[in-house]
C-alpha cells in the first residue's frame, strides 16, 4: 500500500529525523520527499509504502506529535502591480503593509524605465481571501495598484504558491473532501517535482487537468446530454449506443423477448446517476430485468459505474487490476510512475472507485499469448449471438479485450479502434485532452498499432458493424 503524508513540521533542526525515525520503527518504506522553503517552510510531502497496518501505525505517530496535518489551507496567489515613484524608499511604505497582513512574497520584478515611475511587480501568498480587499483599500491610499493576469506559460511565480491555489480551486469547484483535496493536492506537487526536475514548465500540464475537471462539471445533471442512436440487428435483438459527452460510449443489446440486456463498457462514475436516469428512460424496467456488462479495459472512463450490473464479464488481466485497486496498490496504468499522479488525479476528479470483485466473472478459458497482438481467450453467448472473445497484448492496456460475433457482422473493439470522424464537439473537445494528461493514452502505440491490423484480419466479407470506445459505430464493407 501506498500513501502521501502531507505534513506540517516545526522549522527547527531535526523535525524530518524525528519524522524519518517513526517511519522506520514502523517498517514502512520512504520513497519520495518533496520540500520546497520558499513559500512554505512548515509543508513537506512524504509518500511511504507498506502494509495499511504499518501506515496506521504511522499516522497515529505523525498525528500525535503534531506533524501530520488535517487541513491545507485554501491559499491563493494575487499578482499586483504598484506605480512607485523612481525614488529611494519609495517601497518601504508598501512592504509595511504587505508585513502588517502577514502576507508572503512570492514573486518580485521591476526596473527602471526612462519615467519618474517604476512599475513594481508583486506575487502576494494569501492564505486569508477575505483580507485582500482591506489590504488593497490600505495601499491605493499609497500609490496606484492594479491586479494583473498571471502569466501561467511562464515559471514566475513560486511552485508551491501555483499547485497549492490550483487544487483548492479544483476541490471548490468540485465540492471534494479534506482528504480528496489533499491527495489532490499531493498529486499535483508529484507532477511539479516531475517537470522541474525535467527542465520542463508544468503550467499547460496543469491548464489541460484543470478543463478535463471543467468538462466533467460542464455536464453534470440536466446538463447531460448524450447523443442516442439504435440500430436493429434481429428480429429479438436490437443495439442501443449512448454516447457521453465525456468519456466511452456505452453500448446495450436488448433481448426484446426474454428481457435481458448486456452491456458494454459503462463510462465516468461522476455520470453514474445521470446515466442511471437514461438507461430508466430507454428500459423503464430495468431493475426487474437481467442486466450484464462486457469490459472492454480497465481505464476509469469506461468502467466507472460497473457496479449498476448483475455480473462483469472481463478478461483475467482486468480482474487482476481491481483486485491490485481493491489492495490499495497501483493499477496497471499507475505503474508507470510518469502516468501515476494523472492517474490519481483522474480517479479524484472523477469519483472513480473499483467495481465489487463477488460481480466479476473471468472469461479466460486459455491464457493470452503475449507474442500475439491478439489472442482467442473464450466466448460469451447473448441469445442468438455468439460472441469470440480476443485479448489484445495491452498496447492500449493490459487486459484490453474484444468481442467478435461473425454471423451478425458485429464488433467491438474498446479504445483498440474508435471512430474520430463521428466524435461530438463535446467528446472531441474532451478527448483531446487524453495525451496532454499523461505520457501516452497507449502504454505502448507499436503494440496498439498492430492489435488494430490484427482486428482487421478477424472480418471476414460483407457488411461489418465495429464498435469502437468512443466516435460511434462505424459501417465497414
Amino acid at each position: 500500500m501506498r500513501k502521501t503524508f502531507i505534513t506540517k513540521m516545526p522549522d527547527e533542526t531535526g523535525a524530518f529525523l524525528t519524522a524519518s525515525r517513526m517511519i522506520a520503527r514502523a517498517g514502512v518504506n520512504i520513497t519520495r520527499v518533496s520540500y520546497n522553503k520558499a513559500v512554505d517552510v512548515h509543508t513537506l510531502f512524504i509518500d511511504v509504502s507498506g502494509t495499511s497496518e504499518q501506515i496506521e501505525s504511522v499516522s497515529k505517530e505523525l498525528e500525535q506529535c503534531g506533524y501530520l496535518s488535517d487541513n491545507v489551507s485554501d491559499a491563493n496567489v494575487i499578482l499586483l502591480e504598484f506605480k512607485l515613484r523612481d525614488r529611494p524608499g519609495a517601497t518601504i511604505p508598501i512592504l509595511e503593509i504587505i508585513s502588517q497582513y502577514n502576507f508572503n512574497i512570492s514573486y518580485m520584478s521591476s526596473q527602471e524605465n526612462g519615467t519618474d515611475y517604476q512599475f513594481f511587480k508583486m506575487g502576494l501568498y494569501v492564505e486569508e481571501a477575505g483580507s485582500i480587499s482591506d489590504f488593497l483599500e490600505a495601499v491605493s491610499k499609497l500609490c496606484h495598484v492594479s491586479i494583473i493576469q498571471y502569466d501561467k506559460i511562464e515559471k514566475r511565480l513560486d511552485n508551491t504558491v501555483f499547485y497549492l491555489s490550483f487544487a483548492n480551486e479544483i476541490a471548490t469547484k468540485l465540492s471534494l473532501t479534506q482528504d480528496d483535496t489533499n491527495d489532490l493536492i499531493a498529486n499535483a506537487n508529484r507532477i511539479m517535482q516531475m517537470m522541474d526536475e525535467r527542465n520542463q514548465s508544468p503550467y499547460k500540464t496543469f491548464e489541460y487537468i484543470g478543463t478535463f475537471a471543467d468538462c466533467l462539471i460542464r455536464y453534470k445533471g440536466d446538463k447531460f446530454h448524450p447523443r442516442l442512436s439504435k440500430i436493429t440487428i434481429s428480429n429479438d435483438i436490437t443495439l442501443h449506443l449512448i454516447e457521453p459527452p465525456c468519456g466511452s460510449s456505452i453500448y446495450v443489446l436488448e433481448n426484446l423477448k426474454k428481457e435481458e440486456l448486456l452491456f458494454v463498457d459503462s463510462g465516468f462514475s461522476c455520470y453514474r446517476e445521470e446515466l442511471l436516469h437514461v438507461i430508466h428512460d430507454l428500459f423503464p424496467d430495468f431493475q426487474k430485468r437481467t442486466k450484464d456488462v462486457f469490459l472492454t479495459h480497465v481505464d476509469m472512463d469506461h468502467s466507472g459505474a460497473l457496479d449498476l450490473f448483475d455480473h462483469v464479464y472481463l478478461s483475467q488481466s482486468s480482474y487482476d487490476n481491481f483486485v491490485l485497486e481493491h489492495e490499495g496498490k497501483d493499477n496497471f496504468r499507475a505503474m508507470n510512475h510518469l502516468n501515476a499522479p494523472f492517474c490519481e488525479i483522474g480517479i479524484i476528479l472523477s469519483g472513480y472507485t473499483p467495481p465489487p470483485l463477488d460481480r466479476l466473472i473471468v472469461l479466460n478459458a486459455r491464457p493470452a499469448e503475449e507474442d500475439k497482438p491478439l489472442s482467442h481467450i473464450g466466448t460469451l453467448d447473448f441469445d442468438t449471438l455468439h460472441f469470440d472473445v480476443y485479448e489484445g497484448n495491452g498496447g492500449h492496456v493490459a487486459g484490453e479485450t474484444v468481442l467478435v460475433c461473425q454471423e451478425y457482422g458485429l464488433l467491438f473493439t474498446g479504445d483498440i479502434w474508435i471512430n474520430v470522424d463521428r466524435l461530438t464537439p463535446e467528446q472531441a473537445e474532451f478527448n483531446m485532452l487524453s495525451p496532454y494528461l499523461m505520457t501516452s493514452v497507449n502504454v505502448d502505440s507499436k503494440k496498439a498499432a498492430k492489435t488494430r491490423e490484427e482486428i482487421q484480419t478477424l472480418m471476414s466479407t460483407g457488411i461489418w458493424l465495429v464498435c469502437g470506445g468512443h466516435g460511434g459505430i462505424l459501417d465497414i464493407s
